[in-house]
């Protein structure tokens, strides 16, 4: 299999999982600085839950597929591939999905999980905004 190939089935997870999920809503209220709501306080209903980012690492950088990665162009689902400084590796931040978390979350996860079944060192990270 191709690098490309390989690339084509991981992003296709990725959006299937994508369509497939449903995140936990969430209500947001205004309230003090002791947590309690303010008196006639607004609160708004987020339908895709919570915000914040995810990706897909994959390691190490040194690896050609890695490096294959890294002359991809930046698309409407993800970020262009670029080195980790901090932690080593190549990193893909996924940006379709809103500002929705697990809609995020869900796409890394199935990328991540097609390119280990192929021997590719992939895990997906998070974190709330």
């Amino acid at each position: 299999m191709s690098y490309q190939e390989l690339w084509n089935e991981a992003t296709a997870a990725g959006r299937e999982a994508l369509a497939q999920c449903t995140p936990t809503p969430m209500v947001v209220t205004e309230v003090d600085l002791v947590d309690t709501p303010l008196p006639g306080g607004k609160s708004y209903y987020v339908a895709d839950g919570v915000c914040g980012f995810a990706s897909v690492k994959v390691r190490p950088a040194t690896s050609g597929f890695a490096r294959w990665l890294k002359t991809l162009p930046r698309t409407e689902e993800y970020l262009s591939p670029r080195a980790d400084t901090y932690a080593g590796g190549i990193h893909i931040a996924i940006i379709v999905g809103n500002q929705s978390m697990q809609k995020k979350e869900a796409y890394a996860d199935a990328m991540a999980e097609v390119l280990r079944h192929y021997g590719v060192r992939a895990y997906s990270e998070s974190r709330m905004d």
